[in-house]
């Protein structure tokens, strides 16, 4: 089996948002920590796709700048490739966010937005960052033209193509993928999933894709992971989880899905709200908005039982009390 190029060891991130101490004592008020992301740990083989998914604020983009090394971590380690010296990490390991738009200098054109990785890693010089740049909006399916004009000249989509140029301007090995096609509209989230993935076949990038659509997971991914506030719930090969999901989040998920052969029928939306990361419940986190929670899931936090090709931490599953998933919940 190949080394992973990227492993996440027990990674925790927790935020304090209390106020300053003096009003603090004053108001006799506690601290107030955010519990972004818990013990969470997973590996990655190079070539291929891992996704995270689940709702917003389940700690996915927190995990996500973790690894780029925009956000620290409380505790645990992020290792990628660990042989490398820490310059070649940081210039083969590149993120496209969110939104195109804000990721973008408004006051630039895109040439010199495509251009700064080189320039700042100084891997070329002169005309040859000219011709790269040429070569890359080539790459991404842009004209050499577009890098005379600025980001408010081009579509949702075209800008997305213009950061995926500029994540490959530094010959990455390893890509997080923050949310890519959330602002997009539907046809254009199918061309920038097909232009991702032939990318990676043909430069054999791997993939970290942040994600709450199972559709664009289902295309993309090889390994999913599912986040619960904070916490991996669910983890293992991507066509056997969509298939066959075992926690009872990832059926509930799985079920949000529009799918053709249920046309016409009533879909029940999830019940509840995520609980605030302030105060997560005892036990399994998920216990609250859970059908088939019992007085272990409020107690005990439940660990990771080997499931096919992957894990799940659950207790129903480990106490065998959860139906066959075929598609609905119960």
């Amino acid at each position: 089996m190949a080394e992973p190029i990227l492993q996440v060891d027990r990674l925790t991130v927790r935020f304090d948002t209390s106020p300053p101490f003096l009003l603090r004592a004053l108001t006799r008020t506690p601290r107030r920590i955010v519990h972004a992301v818990e013990d969470v740990s997973f590996r990655i083989a190079p070539g291929t796709t891992f996704a995270l998914v689940g709702e917003s604020g389940c700690g996915k983009s927190t995990i996500a700048r973790t690894i780029a090394g925009i956000q620290r971590p409380t505790s645990g380690a992020v290792v990628f490739q660990p042989n490398a010296d820490a310059n070649s990490r940081r210039v083969r390991l590149q993120m496209i966010f969110q939104d195109p738009y804000a990721s973008l200098n408004p006051g630039w054109r895109v040439g010199r937005i495509v251009a700064e990785p080189i320039v700042t890693h100084g891997l070329l010089k002169g005309d040859a960052v000219r011709e790269r740049v040429a070569e890359l909006l080539g790459l991404v399916g842009l004209s050499s033209e577009d890098a005379r004009k600025r980001p408010h000249q081009f579509s949702g989509g075209q800008r997305q193509r213009i950061s995926i140029a500029r994540a490959l301007a530094a010959n990455p090995s390893f890509i997080v993928c923050d949310e890519p096609t959330s602002a997009l509209d539907v046809s254009v989230q199918a061309q920038i999933i097909n232009l991702l993935r032939g990318l990676q076949r043909r430069l054999g990038l791997t993939y970290l894709l942040i994600s709450h659509n199972l559709a664009v997971v289902a295309r993309m991914a090889d390994t999913i992971g599912v986040m619960y506030l904070g916490r991996l719930v669910e983890q293992g090969d991507a066509a056997q989880l969509i298939q066959s999901p075992r926690h009872p989040y990832a059926r509930l998920l799985l079920r949000m899905v529009p799918r053709l052969d249920q046309a016409g029928r009533r879909r029940v939306p999830m019940a509840g709200e995520v609980p605030s990361p302030l105060a997560p419940p005892s036990g399994c986190a998920f216990h609250p908005r859970c059908p088939f929670a019992n007085a272990r899931c409020g107690a005990e936090i439940p660990q990771p039982l080997k499931s096919g090709r992957g894990w799940v931490a659950c207790h129903a599953v480990q106490e065998d009390r959860l139906p066959a998933f075929d598609g609905e919940l119960a």
